[in-house]
């Protein structure tokens, strides 16, 4: 399994539509939090909805049973994430995983050097959607969030064989997911 390089993300992105929209190079150093193609990776943006979370109507998380109610629905160009809270939103690019690659995500340094994390999962061969992202902000004070600039990087690994099963032979519930999706079981 090897990592693929800006040169197999471009080609991929612009002959097969892995990345939709597509930043053939990686921009925004110095006016913004950069995002677009790096040499090993994808800068992901993230949209301008968010659901930040709120704990006035549940004693307790249950990914089984997680209440829309507990999320408070805000667009804009700047979310303000309460302090020890998180925040979920959407990637501004759609993306279209090939059967034989999983990406990984990791959050970009900015905001790590900010106490704020971002969480992916990783994309499965053969999924394909907009990413739910979920940004927690480990501080004890509000924390900013830029929408429509860099939030994490995509890193592409190559399998060296075939999967078995992928994620759209399995019809993966998360399949086609366009904007913030909540857990499901």
């Amino acid at each position: 399994m090897s990592i693929k390089s800006d040169k197999w993300i471009r080609k991929m992105a612009e002959e097969h539509g892995m990345i939709e929209p597509f930043v053939s190079s990686n921009v925004g150093k110095g006016e913004a939090i950069s995002f677009g193609l790096s040499s090993y990776g994808y800068d992901l943006r993230v949209g301008d909805e968010f659901k930040i979370f709120h704990n006035a109507l549940m004693p307790v998380i249950d990914p089984k049973e997680i209440d829309a109610d507990s999320f408070l629905d805000f667009k804009g160009d700047v979310c303000i994430i309460p302090p020890n809270s998180f925040a979920l939103a959407t990637s501004v690019e759609y993306f279209r995983i090939p059967e034989n690659v999983l990406t990984i995500c990791v959050g970009k340094s900015t905001y790590a050097r900010c106490g704020i994390i971002t969480n992916v999962t990783p994309f499965e061969p053969g999924w394909e959607g907009h990413v739910t992202l979920e940004i927690s902000n480990t501080t004890p004070l509000p924390a900013k969030i830029y929408a429509n600039e860099g939030l994490c990087q995509v890193l592409f690994f190559e399998g060296d064989e075939p999967c078995e099963v992928s994620y759209k032979a399995k019809q993966g519930k998360y399949q086609n997911q366009r904007g913030i999706t909540l857990p499901r079981i």
